[in-house]
C-alpha cells in the first residue's frame, strides 16, 4: 500500500490559495495570490528542496492546469517533475500533452492506486482533492508549511468533512521568517480525557 502526503503552504487561518503568485488562482475574489513570497530563505528553501525530491504526484484538475501550463517549461527548479508520474482527478479531462499525466475519474480510482504497489503518493495544493481524500480518510501524513498571517478567506485545508484522525509529530523547523514546517504522521483514532484526571 502506498502513502498519501499532503504538502502544503498554509496560513494561520488555514487558507491555502495561490501561495505562488497574484495571478496562481484568482477564483472568489482571491487578491492575496503570491503571499508566500516574503518568507523566503534558506532555511526555507531546504525544507522545499526535500520536499520537492521525485515521487509521485496525484492533483486536482485546477491545480494540475496551473503545474501544467508553469512546470514543464520551468523543470529547472523541480528537478524530475516532467519524469514522475502525474495522477489527476478529474471529471472535465482525459488527456494532456504533459508527459506521464494519468487521469482518474473518482474516488475510487484514487483507493485503487492508494492500494496499488509504489512510492509515497505527494499531493500539493489541490484543496477540493485534499477535502476529499480526508472525508474517506485516505492521508497518511501532512507536510505543512504555517505561515505567519491570516488572510481571512480564500480555499481552506479542512472543512468540516474530515474523518476524525490523531497525528503525531515526526518533523519540525522553524525557519528565520517565521515559517513553522511540521510534519505529521496519522497514528489513529482520537482521544479524549478530561484534564487534570
Amino acid at each position: 500500500m502506498r502513502k498519501i502526503i499532503v504538502l502544503t503552504m498554509i496560513t494561520i487561518d488555514g487558507v491555502m490559495q495561490a501561495p505562488g503568485g497574484p495571478d496562481e488562482d484568482t477564483s472568489g475574489g482571491f487578491e492575496y495570490g503570491g503571499w508566500v513570497a516574503p518568507f523566503g530563505d534558506e532555511e526555507y528553501g531546504k525544507v522545499m528542496q526535500e520536499q520537492m525530491k521525485p515521487s509521485d504526484i496525484l492533483l486536482g484538475r485546477k491545480t494540475f492546469d496551473i503545474f501544467e501550463d508553469y512546470w514543464p517549461k520551468h523543470a529547472n527548479g523541480w528537478p524530475g517533475i516532467n519524469e514522475v508520474t502525474k495522477y489527476v482527478l478529474s471529471s472535465t479531462r482525459k488527456t494532456s500533452d504533459w508527459e506521464n499525466s494519468v487521469f482518474l475519474e473518482n474516488i475510487d480510482d484514487i483507493k485503487k492506486l492508494k492500494n496499488s504497489e509504489g512510492g509515497d503518493i505527494k499531493v500539493w495544493g489541490s484543496a477540493t482533492l485534499v477535502q476529499l481524500l480526508l472525508k474517506h480518510d485516505l492521508v497518511d501524513e501532512f507536510a505543512l508549511k504555517i505561515h505567519p498571517i491570516i488572510l481571512g478567506k480564500g480555499k481552506k485545508l479542512f472543512d468540516d468533512d474530515a474523518i476524525p484522525s490523531a497525528f503525531t509529530l515526526t518533523e519540525n523547523t522553524v525557519t528565520p521568517s517565521g515559517v513553522i514546517a511540521v510534519s505529521y504522521k496519522r497514528t489513529g483514532e482520537v482521544k479524549t480525557g478530561t484534564i487534570g484526571e
